[in-house]
């Protein structure tokens, strides 16, 4: 869209960019199409534009994808492009912040790519609320000032390398594409702007760990980056030399210089995670049981799965005080649905063990929680092809997001969802949760509130 054509339509709807949500509207429409073009985009794509503006990098998505969903704060923009694109109903137009967007309701509609030029004062913002776990965004291209995108690429022993870097390339592989300078806006920044792609990390590119001690150990090793890092962290002498030690740094290393696979190898030495050493082995020991759920004798797991033998597991829903349903998204490194949605925590019945034993054990081995209140027990499930040859037992327990703690051994990403989200999810893409958890909750959701929602 030409300049001309851009202040032309502006008039017509008594729009002017507004500073204070730095509106910039890029007018090169070469530019606009290269943008998209390096997302890739294909006929069975769901893409959520976020700022689309005026629709300059609309223009080249719309009817090119299976769904369009755009994020526009400013209302009179919102308008004006639900008005463009009223006769594509595979467009949807938001009118909200995108700080704040809901991503939940998009696992609805599988993988998510995101596209944007994101606002400057908020494009961090913007990226934290798309990109942390749980999401549904499998890759990104996005326009941010320069000096952000230099901050997502950064490496080791650089000025840029830092908590925002860190947190990106966590879970990301971002690639520095090009770099724009003011003349393709309107009105002109005052800075350059760069686009960046980022790509999900493959499972096992870096350590397995606990995210959430990651980006606490991360935070407090940057808090004052010209400090050694053994005071930022405030670890003792005797633990610090052997932390260093396996790590292969001195011990008067600063943030800046550990390398992310050092920062999770760091993460790991320092807060050990129950799942981080108690990986799934085939020699564990189970209960195998007769039709009727008694003890006939015990043998190894790995024997138990190969045989298909009768044997005992249990399934833990915790909820939020919002009444919200944790799922965790299970490791691809679990020998049995890896890459799958699953209840907040299950597992199988060691032997000699009971199930609320297992309940106990389960919650502080994968999520790291240790509910003060003994967990209720909703239901129970006979052993059959839906349940793996398990005799199931559900319970349920409350727990805060900020009190879990998993590790990737065990779960790739959880969160909390509204039962009503979850409902409509197993009923869209059944295939997306195993097949343990859809029987465990059919069989109590009607205890846990409203109806199935069709």
């Amino acid at each position: 869209m030409r300049l001309t054509d851009l202040q032309q339509l502006f008039a017509e709807h008594g729009i002017r960019p507004n500073k204070k949500l730095g509106q910039c509207f890029l007018i090169d429409d070469n530019i606009a199409r290269w943008i998209v073009d390096q997302a890739e985009i294909g006929p069975d794509d769901v893409v959520v534009e976020v700022g689309p503006g005026a629709g300059a990098l609309t223009r080249h998505l719309a009817g090119h994808c299976r769904k369009l969903v755009l994020v526009e704060k400013d209302a009179k923009l919102a308008a004006l492009l639900k008005e463009r694109f009223v006769d594509l109903d595979s467009v949807e137009v938001i009118h909200g912040d995108a700080v704040e967007y809901d991503v939940r309701p998009l696992f609805l509609d599988g993988p998510v790519k995101l596209i944007g030029n994101l606002p400057y004062s908020v494009g961090n913002e913007i990226l934290r609320n798309f990109l942390s776990p749980p999401s549904p965004v499998e890759s990104a291209v996005v326009m941010v000032q320069k000096e952000v995108a230099e901050r997502l690429c950064a490496k080791p022993n650089t000025k840029d390398w830092g908590i925002l870097g860190l947190m990106i390339q966590e879970r990301w592989e971002p690639g520095f594409l090009k770099t724009i300078g003011p003349q393709p806006f309107f009105p002109r920044p005052e800075i350059d702007s760069s686009i960046v792609k980022l790509t999900k990390r493959p499972t096992g590119s870096v350590s397995t760990h606990c995210p959430q001690v990651f980006e606490s150990i991360v935070r407090r090793g940057f808090a004052q980056r010209r400090k050694q890092l053994r005071k930022n962290l405030g670890i003792d002498a005797d633990a610090w030399a052997a932390i260093v030690d396996a790590l292969g740094v001195s011990s008067y290393v600063r943030a800046e210089e550990l390398s992310l696979r050092q920062w999770v190898d760091l993460s790991n030495l320092a807060e050990p995670h129950p799942a981080g050493v108690h990986a799934q082995s085939g020699d564990e020991i189970f209960d195998v049981v007769d039709e009727n759920d008694q003890v006939i004798r015990q043998e190894k797991r790995a024997v138990v799965h190969a045989e298909g033998l009768l044997h005992r597991a249990v399934h833990v829903f915790v909820f939020n005080r919002a009444g919200e349903l944790y799922l965790q998204k299970r490791s691809l490194l679990k020998d049995t649905h890896g890459g799958k949605w699953g209840s907040s925590c299950s597992g199988h019945v060691d032997g000699g063990e009971t199930y609320v034993e297992s309940v106990v054990r389960e919650l502080e081995e994968e999520l790291f929680l240790c509910p003060k209140e003994s967990p209720e027990f909703l239901g129970r499930l006979p052993a059959g092809p839906e349940t793996d040859q398990e005799f199931v037992e559900i319970y349920r327990t409350t727990g805060k997001s900020s009190a879990i703690r998993y590790h990737g051994n065990e779960i790739e990403a959880g969160g909390f969802f509204p039962l009503e989200l979850v409902d409509r999810w197993i009923v869209a893409r059944p295939d997306d949760f195993t097949p343990g958890f859809r029987s465990c909750f059919l069989e109590a959701r009607s205890l846990l509130g409203a109806g199935m929602t069709d």
